[in-house]
């Protein structure tokens, strides 16, 4: 058994989440963040991603790998944790993943959905839309131009934008990391930038991850706005960005996971926990201030998805809220 970094593209980690796509993970692209660990198993085809903090280790997703080395893979990670005194918890688990770590003995709870549209499927014509279009027409009227540009030559723009939207978030608001996407490192080459301008000044931009699987296609993941400005950046950088994509035939654009969303009683699987499921329901009502799940669902339903995916946490024991703080710890959250 061996860890590693994810930061390169040598590794086995890109390979991995390319071709062992049986859990349909749209998010699997994370796996490259930098930050990252990696988990391997001699002999075993596949890796598993980690975030050690403090005395817990945070996996992002399930093991990515074949499945005859998917239950070596989740019993060494199983055993690495506890050989180092930590405490395993998983996040970002699909359905196919739940079933394995519930039959491995793990409590197993849906935590939140990712929502994706079928984009052969996808029209902005109609009454439902018209909102919609509205603030993109809006946007477009106060001179946006949406482009897509190669990330690096960006990157001072970029960091403008990002420096600007956290001081907006407030004095104590922190950049997340693990659970959302990044710009920049040797991953950056398989994402896609759009951007957009008004007089030539870069005010948003919204970054795109692969989705493989039988899902292929985008994630509309990292994305920032100039705060103050126009109405409809994003919503015009996203449709700018869906013209693109169907013109090339993409078939999936989604949306990524958002906590607390999706909620629903025919998700959960035996043995889940009670109280924990509670939790979920409560922080979807009350939990804005740790996370703005129904400002970011109400986004997302804009698009009107034509898929619900739940996803699931993973404890290895009884649910516990010391694991779950720990997800939002190794997301930078706090």
């Amino acid at each position: 058994m061996s860890t590693s970094s994810a930061t390169t593209l040598d590794s086995p980690v890109l390979r991995a989440i390319r071709t062992h796509t049986q859990a349909d993970n749209p998010s699997s692209f994370l796996a490259l963040n930098s930050g990252n660990s990696v988990f391997t198993v001699p002999g075993a085809d596949g890796v598993a991603v980690y975030r050690r903090t403090g005395k817990y280790l945070v996996q992002f997703g399930g093991p990515f790998a074949d499945p005859g080395s998917y239950g070596r893979l989740l019993q060494g990670l199983r055993e690495y944790a506890r050989s180092e005194g930590l405490q395993l918890v998983s996040v970002q688990l699909q359905r196919p993943d739940a079933e394995i770590y519930r039959e491995a003995g793990f409590t197993v709870n849906q935590i939140g959905a990712s929502w994706a549209v079928h984009l052969p499927d996808f029209t902005l014509r109609g009454t439902r839309f018209m909102q919609l279009r509205n603030k993109i027409s809006r946007a477009l009227r106060n001179g946006l131009k949406v482009q897509e540009v190669a990330a690096d030559a960006w990157q001072d723009a970029l960091n403008e934008i990002d420096s600007a939207w956290l001081v907006s978030k407030g004095e104590h608001a922190r950049p997340l990391e693990f659970l959302v996407g990044q710009i920049g490192g040797p991953a950056q080459e398989h994402r896609r930038l759009f951007v957009g301008t008004i007089d030539g000044t870069p005010v948003s931009y919204i970054s795109y991850s692969p989705v493989y699987g039988s899902r292929a296609g985008w994630m509309h993941d990292l994305s920032r706005r100039i705060p103050g400005g126009s109405p409809g950046l994003m919503e015009a950088i996203n449709a700018a960005a869906i013209e693109t994509f169907v013109a090339e035939g993409v078939e999936w654009l989604h949306f990524g996971f958002t906590p607390f969303t999706g909620l629903a009683e025919e998700n959960e699987l035996p043995g889940r926990s009670p109280s924990f499921q509670w939790l979920m329901h409560f922080l979807w009502a009350e939990g804005e201030a740790l996370y703005p799940a129904q400002s970011q669902l109400d986004y997302k339903e804009k698009w009107a998805p034509h898929a619900v995916l739940p996803e699931y946490v993973a404890f290895d024991g009884p649910a516990s809220i010391a694991s779950f703080a720990h997800i939002f710890r190794a997301c930078n959250a706090f």
